[in-house]
């Protein structure tokens, strides 16, 4: 028998069972889909995530206490609960005497509870220098931010994330010169971030407070040691150039002469990309592969309607077989019915992942403001062909052998 011919009586043989032929694959349009959705979305966050760092700038490095070497002051012992000091205004002096570096801006961080009028919300907090909006590219949409002078003085202004402002002073109020109190110490309310998000170290900046340094670290922590310095390269230098002088001045400041015990880490925005883009690709490749087992079951859902049709028309194969046709065209038949059901049913799967994929972007760019990124990768679609197509000879071979092994006498006599 030609392939267009077993092609023509598969096809005839699915249309006249159009529900039962719909339902089966309904399985493979479920799956499908869900491998489409679940890849999108992970790639939409993913590049939504590296987006969100890259804005940071592309210039900067971040030094915080605490060797990755297995030393003294290694990131274990930091995680075990031991403060580690080793970066302190030397450093920072050091830094911004080099030449490769434009600007060196220290931190500390805490954790505290915000209170405005009957509002009361536990925050995190950040105390910094002026420059840290400039370096960090986080401007101000209301107010502006506080001065060097305000760090010099220990003035209690602070700055606040968008999110924050809303939940504090409500959509309507200004918050520009209202007084809040961070641990029982007033501010003044200067200025409101433009946007938000996750920057560094996981730090929300939708709902942060950011205080003058000075004012962090004398009257909030009683500290005079920093959580991290960030340090923003000279353009005119290569990153890694600027990244071995860091090196150089911390070994030179702390008087180390073996890297192994180096009690500090350094950490350029490539290696942040390098590492968030190795997470979210396994958490895609994790989502797809839960996804892919909606696949499986749809594929066994073909093989026993395909096995059902088998024994359905037992006396349709004997007729068959009686007048010519050879096991290789009964297999040929079953087979083509089979790979035709899981391929007409990617199709249908990819159109409906690209809806819903779709779907998502416009309500959560729209009414939400997230800025997600419209993302539906080429490999999606392949897979999802490939995966269904594959999935129809997989579990369609077994039931069209069966089909192709009955003997003619004994299928004629079926009742």
């Amino acid at each position: 028998m030609l392939f267009r011919d077993a092609f023509k009586t598969s096809t005839r043989s699915l249309a006249h069972g159009k529900m039962r032929s719909v339902l089966t694959m309904l399985g493979i349009v479920i799956g499908i889909a869900s491998v489409i959705i679940l890849m999108s979305i992970g790639q939409s966050a993913q590049d939504l995530i590296l987006n969100q760092v890259q804005g940071i700038g592309s210039n900067l490095i971040f030094v915080v206490p605490g060797g990755s070497g297995g030393g003294k002051f290694s990131a274990p012992a930091s995680s075990q609960g031991i403060i580690i000091t080793s970066l302190v205004q030397r450093d920072v002096d050091a830094f911004i005497r080099e030449p490769s570096i434009t600007a060196a801006v220290p931190e500390v961080r805490g954790q505290a509870q915000v209170v405005y009028d009957n509002n009361n919300i536990n925050v995190g907090y950040e105390g910094t220098e002026a420059e840290f909006f400039t370096v960090r590219n986080m401007p101000v949409g209301k107010g502006q931010t506080f001065t060097k002078g305000d760090v010099e003085s220990g003035a209690h202004v602070a700055v606040i994330g968008p999110v924050l402002a809303t939940k504090l002073f409500g959509a309507h109020l200004d918050p520009i010169g209202k007084t809040i109190r961070l641990k029982d110490i007033s501010f003044r309310v200067v200025g409101v971030l433009a946007k938000g998000g996750t920057g560094a170290f996981g730090v929300d900046q939708d709902n942060i407070v950011i205080i003058p340094l000075t004012v962090a670290q004398r009257q909030m922590l009683g500290t005079t040691y920093f959580g991290d310095v960030i340090i923003e390269a000279d353009p005119d230098y290569d990153i890694n150039f600027v990244k071995s002088r860091v090196t150089f001045v911390l070994r030179q400041n702390h008087a180390i002469t073996d890297p192994s015990k180096d009690d500090f880490t350094i950490r350029t925005q490539e290696d942040a990309l390098a590492i968030l883009g190795n997470i979210t690709s396994i958490l895609t490749l994790f989502l797809a592969a839960i996804a892919s087992i909606s696949l499986i079951v749809g594929g066994i859902g073909i093989m026993n309607i395909m096995l059902v049709s088998v024994t359905e028309r037992t006396r349709e194969i004997g007729l068959r077989k009686a007048v010519g046709a050879t096991d290789r065209d009964i297999l040929q038949q079953f087979l083509i019915e089979s790979v035709l059901l899981t391929s007409v049913g990617g199709v249908v799967g990819i159109v409906l992942g690209a809806a819903v994929v779709g779907l998502i972007y416009f309500v959560l760019s729209n009414f939400f403001s997230i800025g997600w990124v419209f993302a539906f990768p080429v490999s999606a679609v392949l897979l999802g062909l490939g995966v269904s197509t594959i999935a129809g000879l997989v579990f369609g071979i077994y039931p069209a052998r069966k089909a192709g092994k009955k003997n003619p006498i004994d299928a004629l006599r079926y009742e």
